[in-house]
C-alpha cells in the first residue's frame, strides 16, 4: 500500500495534478448530426422537478434527457456493428478504464489542414522516438480541436461537403486497433475523421476499434497539458446496462 498512500498523498499536496480531459455538458455541447434519413442523438437537456420550492422544499434535482453518445463520451465496443457481440458499456472492465496515457500531437497539421488524417508513418515515426506504444494504455490524439468546442458550428466544421474535421486514416487504425492499447481518444465530436464515411472501410476507427472489443472517447480538453507519455488516465462512463456507450468524466493524473 506505500505506492498508493504516497500517490493519495502527491494528490493532496498537489505534486500529483488531476486534470479534468472533460468538456463541460450542457445544451449548447456540440452533438453529431447525421444524414437526415438516419436516427438522430438528441441534444443535452435538463429537467427540473425541484429547487427549495412546493415541489421540493429542501433539495434541487432534474431530470436528464440527452443521447449516451453526447459530450465527452465513450464510444463501447458493442456500438458499432463490428462489435455488436462485444462489451456494452455496463460490461467494460473496470481495469480497461484507467491506463497511462500517450500523446500524439498533430496540433499544426490540423492547424493547415482540418482534414488531416493521422498515418500509419506518423504513429511510426512515433515509437520511434518514444519507444513502443504501451500495452494497456490510452492513445490520445492531440489536434487542437478542442479550441472550438464552445462553438458548435465551428466544432463541426461543415460544408456543402460534409464535416471538416480530422481523424485516423485505415491503416494507422488497423495498426492501432491490432495493438495492445486500452482505446483511442480524439478532441472532435466523433472518433472518425469527418470525411471517414468515404474510407475503405468507412468509419475506420469505429470499424477496427469496436471490432477488436476497444473503446473510443471523444470531445477531450486541456491534452495540451498532458505530457507526451508520464501521465494516467482515467475514464468514467456511467455502467448502462445494453448501453452504446455513455457521457463520462475523463481524468488525468499528471506529476508536477
Amino acid at each position: 500500500m506505500t505506492d498508493l498512500n504516497s500517490l493519495a498523498a502527491s494528490i493532496v499536496d498537489g505534486s500529483v495534478q488531476v486534470i479534468d480531459l472533460t468538456s463541460p455538458l450542457h445544451s449548447g455541447t456540440p452533438v453529431l448530426a447525421l444524414p437526415p434519413e438516419f436516427g438522430q442523438t438528441a441534444v443535452f437537456e435538463l429537467e427540473e422537478i425541484s429547487r427549495y420550492d412546493d415541489r421540493g422544499p429542501a433539495w434541487y434535482w432534474n431530470n436528464v434527457h440527452t443521447g449516451e453518445h453526447t459530450g465527452t463520451h465513450v464510444d463501447a465496443p458493442i456500438h458499432w456493428v463490428t462489435g455488436q457481440d462485444k462489451d456494452d458499456v455496463s460490461q467494460i472492465p473496470a481495469q480497461r478504464l484507467v491506463g497511462p496515457a500517450i500523446i500524439i500531437d498533430k496540433t499544426a497539421e490540423v492547424a493547415a489542414n482540418p482534414d488531416y488524417c493521422l498515418t500509419l508513418e506518423d504513429v511510426k515515426a512515433w515509437e520511434a522516438e518514444n519507444g513502443p506504444i504501451p500495452p494497456h494504455s490510452w492513445f490520445l490524439f492531440r489536434t487542437g480541436w478542442s479550441k472550438y468546442g464552445d462553438d458548435p458550428v465551428a466544432f463541426a466544421n461543415a460544408d456543402e461537403n460534409g464535416p471538416h474535421t480530422p481523424g485516423v486514416t485505415p491503416e494507422a487504425a488497423k495498426y492501432l486497433s491490432e495493438s495492445e492499447i486500452l482505446g483511442w481518444g480524439v478532441e472532435t465530436v466523433g472518433t472518425d475523421a469527418g470525411g471517414a464515411m468515404v474510407f475503405d472501410p468507412p468509419f475506420p476507427c469505429h470499424n477496427m476499434f469496436m471490432g477488436a472489443n476497444k473503446c473510443g472517447v471523444t470531445q477531450l480538453r486541456n491534452l495540451d497539458k498532458l505530457p507526451i507519455t508520464g501521465a494516467v488516465v482515467v475514464v468514467a462512463p456511467l455502467p448502462i446496462v445494453k448501453g452504446s456507450g455513455s457521457p463520462c468524466r475523463v481524468l488525468a493524473l499528471v506529476q508536477k
